[in-house]
């Protein structure tokens, strides 16, 4: 193996000793001592040693000895952690799942190269430039190897395509596939929209402008679930956040120790300004869901419904390494307009003891009581225009609290889900089932109103999950059977008719839904 050795004086030469300043100093003393022992282990070690890799292990224990939202990306995962914020990917187009160690696609995005060939969904794909890749113990990232490349390269796909016995051939140009973060948005209500944004991309604000306006008809409330929504870029957040804001109403600001600080208003174009708003968060909702929900309830501009958010107010700045790799380091914290750090505590180098501590508050009972939640009065604020309470120091807590039902979460629930049975067996059922159900069913709506999880499908699915070492005991598991079936007729909907149709049927029986539909309709009379 090639070994490169690091010389002293090309280091000297970037990172001179300033005189006179002692933190310049010992700053570049512990940098030579880091790289001496890099160059002395690449020397004189007993066996050779791979360089990147210990650079990368180095770098990595580094960074875990600081918060827990600090991270190091090495170069070969780069692209891949970068892609569902850039908001694009180049591939062939398709949505798709591994039922019985087949790709099977699920979905075919409207205008992508695997449409424009023909291309449909059931389609199993099970060779690849002539390479058979059915029944090899398929998985996900050799998926994305087989069929991602580069805009404008070609690869050659064998479809099997019931009720045809034959394999036949499609050569697809691979192109930019869009990877919205608007998972739905449709009209809930009377002039009412629901959008459910699954992240925060590049492309966020423009989905979300589209969704609301693209009939001439004015919205007459949002309801913006960021419920499991992790967060993502920043800018996403403010032009979201602007859109509901009156001018000069100032977002958010940041301190820290080497950063200026930054603060953020709204520019008052928003179109949003005086509609009203619902937004639903929960445990899962962090950093960017909390950037948007922390300002619309500082103004007393929206309702937040839910749980008490994640608790995520640092921001990472990102650092581009020589290699492509990159470091992604907290510096700085963002405080809401109220002033309030929504940071969860932490201590550095601690990451395990800060998630234990998220994980302890279903222990806690937080989940189903808000009266479990205590702040200090250190932590109590006042909202900018009402004078309401509200606190900072560990996620947003909602205006309205919303207790988890988990009232049907018997054994064999937690089994199906935790290994997987139910989405397989809703793949394979749909797998078999997709031609005559579109058959029978006019459409998405109709299939809500008449279709049913029978007897027999229970049947078939509790004798699939048996075979999964997943025992259904009626006299145990009852209490679990309705909710179950009921995703099990959703997950038939999200894989033949979409995304946008599952939520619709979902949002059914989502009580937080229902109280923001409630909160609206209040807002409106």
């Amino acid at each position: 193996m090639k070994r490169i050795a690091i010389s002293l004086p090309f280091l000297l030469i970037l990172f001179p000793a300033i005189s006179g300043n002692a933190a310049m100093q010992e700053d570049n003393r512990n940098f030579y001592r880091l790289n001496q022992a890099l160059y002395d282990i690449s020397n004189f070690y007993l066996d050779t040693v791979n360089q990147s890799e210990l650079a990368d292990k180095a770098i990595s224990a580094m960074v875990a000895a600081l918060d827990p939202h600090s991270a190091y990306i090495p170069a070969d995962q780069v692209k891949e952690m970068n892609e569902p914020l850039v908001g694009n990917f180049e591939g062939i187009g398709i949505e798709f799942a591994i039922i019985n160690d087949t790709l099977t696609v699920q979905s075919v995005i409207p205008g992508g190269p695997s449409e424009k060939v023909g291309i449909r969904s059931g389609d199993k794909i099970v060779s690849v430039d002539g390479q058979t890749i059915a029944g090899t113990s398929l998985t996900i990232p050799r998926v994305h190897k087989y069929l991602r490349g580069p805009k404008g390269s070609k690869v050659s796909v064998g479809i099997m395509r019931r009720p045809e016995a034959c394999e036949q051939e499609f050569l697809i140009t691979r192109d930019k596939i869009p990877l919205n973060s608007v998972d739905a948005a449709y009209e809930i209500g009377d002039g009412v929209h629901y959008i459910k944004l699954g992240r925060f991309s590049a492309s966020s604000y423009r989905e979300i402008i589209t969704a609301l306006f693209s009939s001439e008809k004015e919205p007459k409330g949002v309801i913006l679930d960021l419920r499991g929504n992790g967060g993502g870029y920043l800018i996403a957040a403010l032009q979201i956040a602007n859109e509901f804001l009156e001018r000069g109403n100032l977002i958010l600001y940041t301190e820290g120790r080497n950063a200026p600080m930054m603060r953020e208003y709204a520019n008052g174009r928003g179109r949003l300004k005086n509609v009203p708003v619902a937004v639903l968060i929960d445990e899962n909702s962090a950093s960017a869901s909390e950037i948007v929900s922390g300002a619309l309830q500082d103004w007393d501009r929206g309702v937040i419904i839910g749980r008490r958010s994640f608790g995520k107010g640092l921001v990472q700045r990102q650092f581009d390494l020589l290699d492509g790799s990159q470091l992604r380091l907290t510096v700085a914290r963002y405080h809401t307009p109220s002033g309030r750090v929504i940071q969860s505590p932490y201590k550095e180098g601690e990451a395990l003891e800060y998630y234990k501590a998220f994980y302890e508050r279903f222990a806690s009972g937080e989940y189903m009581n808000k009266d479990s939640i205590s702040f200090p009065d250190s932590l109590k604020y006042s909202t900018l225009r009402l004078k309401r309470t509200v606190y900072g120091g560990g996620g947003i807590m909602p205006d309205i609290f919303i207790p988890a039902d988990t009232s049907y979460y018997s054994p064999f629930y937690k089994d199906v889900l935790r290994k997987g049975v139910l989405v397989d067996f809703v793949n394979g059922y749909t797998d078999r089932m997709r031609k005559i159900i579109v058959e029978s069913y006019a459409d998405s709506l109709s299939f809500m109103e008449q279709f049913e999880v029978d007897e027999a499908l229970w049947n078939e699915f509790a004798a699939y999950a048996a075979s999964k070492e997943c025992i259904y005991l009626p006299e145990r598991d009852s209490v679990s059977a309705d909710k179950l079936s009921e995703f099990i007729k959703g997950l038939v909907i999200r894989n033949i008719y979409g995304m946008n149709s599952y939520f619709i049927y979902m949002n059914r029986s989502d009580c937080e839904v229902r109280k923001a539909l409630e909160v609206l309709s209040d807002a409106e009379s």
